[in-house]
């Protein structure tokens, strides 16, 4: 299994060491400590630039630092999958859960991420919740897998990519699908 991934995100994403992880990939790692869903979507000329066979996304936390709403955080993150849907029509999505943190964020990211399940198939992407194998029972990040129940350890990217390489491999089982299904936004 091959092909050119392009990782999108935040901190999380860019201290993940993908290329180590994922060595029969081509990946370029675009996350970027700090970045919100508005600087990923302002970055996504970037993305479709480099024409990747797929693009893994993971983007959100940030947002919920500066208090937005798990309504502007979906609506953001839909924004991005159709622009990625209509520009780059042949290329493989693939959408992670918000990662949990702290409990106070775990209701917002529960509903963040039910919604995000639901609408990746109307944007033929594939949706990998990482809620189960890095979730306490109250919401909170693993301990084992923080120390600051924010920012992921070691333990917690190996427990990571123990989700993401089948997800991968799912994702470049299939033929990447050309079309969206059109969402009317009000």
């Amino acid at each position: 299994m091959s092909g050119s991934i392009v990782f999108l995100g935040d901190g999380l994403t860019a201290a993940g060491r993908w290329e180590e992880s994922l060595p029969t990939f081509e990946v370029q790692n675009l996350g970027v400590g700090g970045d919100t869903t508005d600087e990923a979507i302002a970055r996504l000329d970037s993305v479709v630039g480099m024409a990747p066979d797929a693009v893994v996304l993971l983007i959100g936390t940030n947002d919920l630092g500066w208090r937005r709403s798990d309504e502007y955080v979906v609506r953001n993150i839909e924004t991005i999958l159709v622009t990625l849907r209509k520009r780059l029509p042949h290329t493989r999505l693939l959408v992670q859960s918000v990662l949990p943190r702290e409990r106070e964020f775990a209701t917002t990211i529960r509903s963040i991420n039910r919604h995000l399940r639901q609408f990746a198939p109307t944007q033929h992407a594939q949706y990998l919740d990482l809620w189960p194998a890095m979730a306490e029972p109250d919401g909170e990040l693993s301990a084992a897998f923080t120390n600051d129940r924010l920012h992921v350890n070691d333990e917690g990217y190996a427990a990571w990519v123990a989700e993401l390489g089948p997800a991968l491999e799912t994702l470049f089982l299939h033929a990447p699908t050309t079309t969206a299904i059109p969402i009317q936004h009000a």
